[in-house]
């Protein structure tokens, strides 16, 4: 399970980022443009935060059966001295939570707004506090704190 759920973990960050992107994008041309917040805006909204969510469903399950993580958790003083055990056993995890936290918060702040530019503007101020946290600790192949391949293979 942990060799097919890696590769799709990592795989479907690429969807979180677009979804993300293109929500923000939406998000700042709605609020800057003074535009109407449509049911279209609203669906990438709604479609954005559950993509974020089933990438964390993911990777919640990949935390609790991955042998790093395993070793992390019973060897915590020594692994906590080992950058790339330590970033996946609690960095990784933790800013990434963090992340979805943020989103969710503004996706449903935004969904309760009353003016479509409040709308606009919530999304995206919350969307892009969310991909800033997700950009910053994604294991990037240039990550100096410890680094994958873009795309991993089944």
């Amino acid at each position: 399970m942990y060799s097919t759920l890696l590769p799709l973990h990592s795989l479907f960050r690429w969807l979180v980022l677009l979804s993300l992107l293109f929500a923000i994008y939406r998000a700042f041309t709605g609020w800057k443009g003074q535009k109407q917040f449509t049911k279209l805006d609203n669906f990438i909204r709604h479609t954005t935060a559950t993509i974020v969510h089933i990438q964390m469903l993911l990777g919640l399950v990949l935390y609790f059966i991955s042998p790093m993580v395993e070793y992390f958790l019973a060897n915590l003083p020594e692994a906590m001295h080992e950058r790339e055990i330590r970033f996946f056993g609690m960095e990784h995890i933790t800013i990434m939570i963090i992340a979805v936290v943020v989103i969710t918060m503004g996706s449903a702040k935004s969904k309760r707004k009353v003016d479509d530019l409040e709308k606009f503007k919530t999304m995206a101020i919350w969307f892009s506090i969310g991909l800033f946290l997700i950009l910053t600790s994604i294991p990037w192949e240039f990550s100096p704190l410890t680094s994958r391949p873009h795309f991993r293979g089944f």
